[in-house]
């Protein structure tokens, strides 16, 4: 399945059985003010099909969202922090962290994504989406 990226909205893709993951989905979806982002949990087969079509390939355990903006890739803090960065509110106050090298800012993003499911837990199986949310998801 090839996923056609509209110019104008990023796909965000997230662990879909990650309480703490979709509890940052729903913040994303509440401070979009331009309607930006589209979701797809990496567990499901359209972003497994996302992920090869854009060659991204994760080792087995890597854990991060993954921003597809403008046909480029982007992942751990760097993805986190671009998101931020398009969020209404106090969110857009992370985007100029950007400004660190992924050294200094990818082991925290690491640290947390590692112990996610122990400190939020996890879901058995994805999220779905309300029917109002429906079109934000592909």
């Amino acid at each position: 399945m090839n996923i056609q990226q509209n110019e104008n909205k990023a796909i965000v893709l997230f662990d879909g059985v990650c309480n703490l993951c979709n509890t940052w989905v729903q913040r994303i979806i509440k401070n979009d003010a331009h309607d930006y982002f589209r979701f797809a949990s990496l567990q499901s087969d359209i972003g497994k099909s996302i992920l090869k079509q854009y060659q991204v390939s994760l080792p087995p355990d890597a854990e991060s969202v993954i921003l597809i903006e403008s046909g480029k890739t982007y992942l751990y803090s760097t993805a986190a922090l671009r998101i931020a960065g398009k969020l209404s509110g106090a969110y857009k106050l992370l985007y100029p962290l950007l400004i660190l090298p992924e050294f200094l800012r990818n082991p925290l993003y690491k640290f947390i994504a590692r112990n996610r499911y122990r400190w939020w837990g996890k879901q058995e199986s994805c999220m779905m989406p309300s029917e109002k949310l429906k079109s934000k998801f592909l």
